[in-house]
């Protein structure tokens, strides 16, 4: 795995630790959204997520609805992040 990759996966698990959830226990589905969104921060300049328009500077991951997200359906929009009581 690429050194960017598990530098980032590190900063979100932490960041999810932070504010008491979790990165998806999925680790394909986690490195194909850190992936993706290395590639929009090397085209647009921003860890755009993968899952949002890029159509403003505030859509950036993590985004400013993940919170609220996880909080109502228990993940993010893009599943990178989810409620502690997901399996795995």
């Amino acid at each position: 795995m690429d050194e960017k990759v598990k530098k980032l996966i590190k900063e979100y698990k932490q960041h999810a630790e932070k504010n008491g959830f979790k990165l998806n226990p999925n680790k394909k589905i986690v490195e194909n959204l850190i992936k993706a969104l290395i590639k929009n921060e090397e085209k647009f300049g921003k860890k755009y997520c993968p899952c949002r328009k890029i159509h403003r500077d505030e859509i950036v991951c993590p985004c400013v609805y993940h919170k609220e997200e996880i909080k109502k359906q228990g993940h993010c929009h893009c599943f990178l992040f989810v409620n502690k009581n997901i399996g795995g």
